[in-house]
């Protein structure tokens, strides 16, 4: 049975693809195992990563100028946007959509063959995501959710400070603060990369002792988000769409907002992936090698150079998918901000030098 395009994985990236596919009036085959599957991660970006077909009803909250805390305090000139996660599963509508719900076992570009003996034929896009693997740097994350009606809490998108009970040369994490609606905001301790990274009942501790340390009341019994998975492995081409082809940003884990922005081009059979963005990718790698191998107690000392770079140039590193010469010029700007120890370790970590290749990101989310 043919499909003018058929979709194996129905997160975000898929299912953001198929949605925009059936808009152009493509036949369009989706195969999941569980293809009615709730979602629950919070996802976020910055407004203007979002693409102008997204139903505006799906943003939960926008924050207009977030704050960063590293050495010291900056005001992001930039407004973030938190979605409605329930709101914007149900706008990527399915209908007219051939679903399976069957698990992938074979397929290449032309093909797919399910565990229930289906086959189909057509064009192929891959978009089930990473597998976990001790070889790849993960991101974690420990939240709990919070009524804002006892709470005064400015949202911070970074907060490396550290009265979360951590010593200074432990793995550090930070804490993210988003409302996530009227009534709640999210508070989550969160490891920004680690190969191994920060488990759990780490992330859990450190965020308790960061609420007490700040007087910020909980009793234990609030509902929790867990956050773990991959921030490297996806590779552009061969069908391979969101995760797995490469969307997620390795120095940030975000994806979501690449891959509602790339479901159009992908969707036309068109590549998002110039040889412009393919250089970023790899910049982007190389960033991560260097942010695994900062030491714990220079996590801050980076960011704070990070955000004192200008707003052009911090929009271009986090959210530059093609933009190689804005990224060549951040990465420029932020080296020559840091100071001689850390020139030298991102110097070795991003050429691949001994241990540091291999090490662990100190960081968070």
């Amino acid at each position: 049975m043919d499909a003018e395009l058929i979709i194996c994985g129905l997160g975000p990236a898929g299912r953001a693809v198929a949605h925009r596919a059936l808009a152009r009036g493509l036949a369009v085959t989706v195969i999941d195992p569980h293809p009615d599957r709730v979602w629950t991660p919070t996802y976020a970006a910055w407004a203007d990563e979002l693409p102008d077909w997204l139903d505006p009803a799906v943003v939960a909250a926008t924050v207009d100028g977030p704050t960063a805390w590293a050495v010291r305090e900056h005001r992001i000139d930039r407004a973030y946007q938190v979605l409605d996660t329930a709101a914007l599963q149900q706008s990527l509508t399915l209908d007219g959509a051939e679903v399976i719900a069957d698990r992938v076992v074979d397929l290449d570009t032309g093909s797919v063959r399910t565990a229930g003996g289906l086959t189909r034929t057509g064009r192929v896009l891959d978009a089930r995501g990473l597998a976990r693997s001790p070889r790849r740097a993960e991101q974690t994350a420990y939240g709990m959710i919070l009524r804002r009606d006892i709470l005064d809490q400015p949202a911070l998108f970074m907060d490396w400070r550290l009265d979360n009970g951590a010593d200074p040369d432990d793995p550090a994490s930070f804490l993210y603060v988003v409302p996530l609606g009227a009534d709640t905001m999210l508070f989550e301790e969160t490891c920004l990369a680690g190969r191994p990274a920060l488990g759990p009942d780490v992330l859990r501790h450190r965020l308790e002792h960061r609420l007490r340390a700040r007087g910020i009341p909980f009793t234990g019994a609030e509902p929790v988000e867990r956050v773990r998975f991959p921030v490297q492995g996806g590779r552009p081409g061969h069908g391979r769409f969101g995760a797995a082809g490469g969307l997620t940003h390795p120095a940030t884990g975000y994806s979501v907002a690449a891959s509602l922005r790339a479901a159009d081009l992908v969707a036309a059979g068109t590549t998002a992936w110039t040889s412009e963005a393919r250089a970023v990718a790899a910049l982007r790698r190389a960033g991560l090698r260097a942010l695994l191998a900062i030491p714990p107690r220079d996590v801050a000392v980076f960011f704070d150079a990070f955000f004192d770079l200008p707003a052009p140039l911090q929009r271009s590193y986090l959210s530059g998918h093609d933009d190689l010469r804005g990224t060549l010029a951040a990465m420029r700007a932020l080296f020559a901000a840091l100071p001689p120890r850390l020139r030298r370790t991102l110097a070795t970590s991003v050429a691949g030098i001994g241990s540091a290749s291999a090490g662990v990101l100190r960081a968070g989310r």
